[in-house]
């Protein structure tokens, strides 16, 4: 009857272990730190600013965008960006305040750090677009961020919308 609590209870261990979400790792969960803190932002026609936060526990990183002046005053956005670890890939999902939402998916190519849409956009022309943010020229003050588009499943890239970032005080 021992043997047989005590192989019960082995199992149940074992099972409890292999049902444990992967964790992923130091360097994983860091590829975002970067974005981190409060920007002050530019881009032709408009500032606006948007702080980043690291929220439950380290994992998620949380985005208050707001256009402060100019040609998109008052725009709001929000984003939640998270590392899968069953994956390998971050995610963010993003809304604003003029309804929309999109599911992206992170690319890192180098020292650039890319959001792209999972799934295309159809367009009233038929064709199906893709959209995606890079950030690039990463410092530890500023960096720049585009969201470009293709029309040609991400062979060419439009460009609409530059922001440059600084770190403010």
């Amino acid at each position: 009857m021992k043997t047989t609590l005590l192989l019960t209870g082995l199992i149940w261990c074992v099972i409890a272990v292999a049902q444990q979400p992967p964790q992923p790792s130091k360097e994983d969960l860091a590829k975002m730190d970067f974005w981190v803190g409060k920007w002050d932002l530019t881009w032709d026609g408009g500032k606006g600013t948007n702080l980043i936060e690291k929220k439950l526990n380290g994992r998620v990183i949380q985005e208050n965008f707001e256009a402060t002046e100019g040609n998109f005053k008052g725009y709001l956005g929000t984003s939640i960006s998270t590392f899968n670890p069953r994956d390998g890939k971050w995610h963010q999902a993003w809304a604003d305040s003029q309804g929309g939402y999109i599911d992206l998916i992170g690319i890192m190519e180098g020292d650039t750090r890319i959001f792209q849409m999972t799934s295309p956009r159809q367009l009233p022309n038929g064709k199906e677009s893709i959209s995606r943010m890079r950030f690039y020229d990463i410092t530890e003050d500023a960096f720049t961020w585009d969201w470009e588009a293709s029309t040609d499943g991400g062979e060419t890239w439009n460009l609409n919308w530059r922001i440059n970032y600084t770190r403010a005080d």
